[in-house]
This record gives C-alpha cells, sequence and structure tokens, in this order.
C-alpha cells in the first residue's frame, strides 16, 4: 500500500501518506473516511475537502473490479456528516451488464449502510451516465447534490438531471436518506449470526414501490459478516439488490471473493418480488462454490 499510494498521491506529503495508509489499512475500516480524518487530510494538504474528494479518487478506483470492460471507475461521496465515503465500479463476469455496480451506487449504497443522513456532494472519474443520475435523484429528489469532476466547474444534480422523474411522481414525498427502519420479525427459533446480519439489513432496505423489504449477509473465512440492504428506485432498474451492497461492502474492506464462505438472503414473505434469483446469480459470479440461503420474514 505504501507504494501505491506514493504513484497515486505523489505530491502528498510523506504525513499524509502515512495516515491515510493508517486509515485505508485498519481493522474497522469499511470505505468510510470521518470528517475529523477527512479535515485532517485537507488540513495537511493544503488544500479544500472538495479538492480532496477528487484526489482521492485514484485510491477509490483501487476496489474497482471491472473484469468485463476493463474501466475503472471512482466515486466519493460526502455525506451532510462531513464524512466520506469511497466508492468503485463492480462487473460480474459472464453475467448480464445489468448486475453491475455502478462507481456511484457504490459510493451511496456505501454512505446508507454507514447510515448517512444525506448527500451533500460526490467526486466522480467522469460525467455519471443517466443510469446514474437516476440512481442519485432517489438519494436527493430535489437535485441538490453537488457533482464534482476534476477541470470542470461543480453542478447541482438537478442541472444535470431535468425535468425529474422522482419520488413524488409515485406519491412519496421522501427518498432514501435519512435511512427509515422497517419493522420486520424475527425468524422464528434461534437464527445464528448470518441471519440476524441478514434480518438488520433487511429493516433498514429502501422499498417503497414493491414493499419487497430484503437484506443479504455475507460471511467470510476469516469470520467478518458484511451486510447489504436493498436500495430500490423509483425507475426500477437502476435498484441496488441487497447483493450488490453487500459484495460493496465486502471489497472496501479489502476482502476478496474468495474470501466468501456463505451467504444468507433475508427476505418478506409472499412478496411481489424475491431477490433469490438474482443472489444465487451473482454469488454464482463470483463464489460458484458458496450456497445462498434463503430465510423469510414478515411485516411486524
Amino acid at each position: 500500500m505504501a507504494d501505491t499510494l506514493s504513484k497515486l498521491l505523489p505530491a502528498w506529503t510523506d504525513k499524509s501518506q502515512e495516515k491515510l495508509r493508517g486509515l485505508l489499512a485498519g481493522n474497522e475500516f469499511r470505505g468510510r473516511i470521518a470528517m475529523t480524518d477527512a479535515g485532517s487530510l485537507a488540513t495537511g494538504e493544503q488544500i479544500t475537502v472538495e479538492t480532496l474528494m477528487l484526489q482521492l479518487l485514484p485510491v477509490a478506483r483501487l476496489y474497482s473490479r471491472p473484469p468485463i470492460s476493463n474501466y475503472q471507475v471512482g466515486a466519493v461521496a460526502r455525506g451532510v456528516s462531513g464524512d466520506l465515503y469511497l466508492g468503485a465500479n463492480i462487473e460480474l463476469p459472464g453475467h448480464s451488464l445489468g448486475l453491475a455496480v455502478h462507481g456511484e451506487q457504490f459510493a451511496l449504497s456505501n454512505a446508507y449502510m454507514h447510515a448517512e443522513r444525506g448527500i451533500d456532494s460526490i467526486a466522480l472519474t467522469a460525467a455519471p451516465c443517466g443510469h446514474c443520475r437516476q440512481f442519485m435523484n432517489e438519494f436527493s429528489p430535489a437535485g441538490e447534490i453537488k457533482i464534482l469532476i476534476a477541470g470542470s466547474a461543480p453542478v447541482k444534480l438537478s442541472t444535470l438531471l431535468p425535468v425529474a422523474f422522482g419520488p413524488k411522481d409515485l406519491g412519496f414525498s421522501e427518498g432514501a436518506v435519512p435511512v427509515r427502519e422497517v419493522r420486520l420479525m424475527q425468524p422464528d427459533g434461534q437464527p445464528d449470526a448470518m441471519t440476524l446480519a441478514a434480518l438488520d439489513a433487511a429493516r433498514r432496505s429502501y422499498a417503497p414501490y414493491t414493499k419487497a423489504h430484503s437484506g443479504v449477509a455475507i460471511g467470510t473465512r476469516g469470520g467478518r459478516i458484511y451486510k447489504g440492504a436493498y436500495i430500490e428506485n423509483v425507475a426500477f432498474n437502476p435498484s441496488l439488490s441487497p447483493l450488490q451492497t453487500a459484495l460493496a461492502a465486502l471489497l472496501v474492506a479489502g476482502e476478496t471473493y474468495a474470501a466468501i464462505s456463505g451467504v444468507v438472503l433475508v427476505e418478506v414473505e409472499n412478496a411481489v418480488i424475491s431477490q433469490r434469483s438474482v443472489t444465487e446469480a451473482s454469488v454464482a459470479a463470483v463464489a460458484p462454490d458458496v450456497k445462498i440461503r434463503r430465510v423469510t420474514t414478515r411485516v411486524a
């Protein structure tokens, strides 16, 4: 990591590189850089936090997994808390491009899983595609998110997505954040840690259009558990499955697909849609020897 950061951030001081290295290598790192650490890095380099976000994009790209396009995308979102959230693109080998996770989706789902209350801005390596503009709109129905691209003046999402189709068009006044917990019943018996983690993610899922709340827990050979909540979109197609969100959490923590030892999906029984097929397909692409376990729940 030392040589990597030296190449990616050659203008940074040794002190700043060492601080960032320590943050990224920490056992508890999950893709979030706290406001105080971001401020310290910006002060040390005598730059603004927005410039810091842009300079961190090559670091965010380290978490990219694009075996199909070989095109690495980086994203850094800033929450209203001041915390920064890294993101990168993920493609699943041999499977539909519809299962890909865009860098913007990765960063925003990272913020979502950290219970961020809102998104202030997002730095990107290139202008966001229409898919991502629509996904971002769910996090800021008023289009207030500031888009930062190196060499370009900052613009609000509303400028890039005029006359947007948003939650209000289907009768909802709020978007995905702040996260609102759904009351889901605990499965019968004595649920194990993986099931409870997936249930917790399902309770935090955002599914106003289908009510098909769901969550995934990924267990690793090292004993860690990574959670992913379903994040729905008013336009449907940009929605993120809980497995996609969980894979983003796994990768940004520095883990690899080879570490996956188990996957549990918890979803509402008899819902109008199920995440089972897409979860099985996605797991088969990255961990073919792992079978998913599906558990159903009910709204309390």
